[in-house]
């Protein structure tokens, strides 16, 4: 069995640079140079300035990666690589910026070594009970999967682009998917949870709407929010119960962590 260690990228992190033009003057007919205005040289200057702070950013953030051959883990028996843990810990890294924290910092490297490895261990267990279950995936659900992560993009040079950038090719691609459904069907049949009650529907409902009143935004009915509210509560319930059920598994397992 194959590991799915990390979760499909489908999406995109994108930068984006606007160029800025400069007019030229009529009257001036033989001053044939472009001159940039002080508003233009302080834009330059600021956007090298926030290039070069994000060079040495990621040159922090790539010390924290590990040889690529190297086994970082072993989940009964089965070996977890370096190349692995480096793209969790990319995504991990990514997330934690994303929520205002310095992934640099003695504490922020620590916590983020420690979730990569709880992630990477945590999806290997669940990978290896859903193959004790039996499931798999056809090449026609993979190949069905493949086409809508396709469909996502404007054209094939966009999806190969965001491959590149993901740091993945056609092969893990396809086998990320392949080892994706079987655990998505493991997840969703076997991790079962309650339909979120009415009761707690509205409990939700009633804090983001003072959440709204207090930020002077727009309160949106309890009828247009209810499904995206019923849905994001059962989801979070799942997500509880799956991490119980990690828990559960590590319980009778065999870890090893070897960094």
């Amino acid at each position: 069995m194959k590991k799915l260690l990390y979760p499909i990228v489908i999406g995109l992190l994108a930068v984006v640079l606007t160029a800025c033009g400069s007019n030229d003057e009529a009257d001036k007919k033989n001053d044939e140079k472009e001159t940039k205005t002080t508003e233009e040289k302080e834009t330059a200057k600021a956007t090298e300035e926030q290039q070069k702070k994000m060079e040495e950013m990621q040159k922090e953030l790539d010390k924290q990666k590990v040889d690529e051959k190297k086994t970082v883990a072993i989940v009964n028996d089965e070996k977890i690589s370096g190349a692995e843990y480096n793209t969790v810990l990319s995504t991990t890294q990514m997330q934690m910026q994303q929520f205002g924290q310095d992934p640099t910092s003695k504490e922020g490297a620590k916590q983020i070594k420690e979730q990569t490895l709880n992630s990477l261990v945590g999806q290997t267990l669940l990978l290896q009970a859903a193959d004790k279950k039996g499931y798999t995936a056809t090449k026609a659900e993979i190949e069905k999967q493949l086409a809508e992560i396709k469909d996502q993009y404007e054209s094939e040079e966009k999806f190969k682009e965001a491959m590149k950038q993901a740091g993945l090719n056609s092969e893990m691609l396809n086998t990320q998917i392949a080892e994706n459904i079987p655990y998505t069907k493991y997840v969703e049949k076997e991790i079962k949870v309650d339909e979120a009650t009415d009761e707690e529907i509205q409990k939700y409902y009633d804090q983001v709407a003072e959440q709204a009143k207090t930020s002077g935004q727009p309160v949106q009915k309890l009828e247009e929010m209810k499904p995206q509210i019923k849905e994001q509560l059962e989801q979070q319930k799942k997500q509880e119960k799956l991490v119980k059920h990690v828990e559960e598994l590590q319980k009778n397992a065999k870890v090893d962590i070897k960094i």
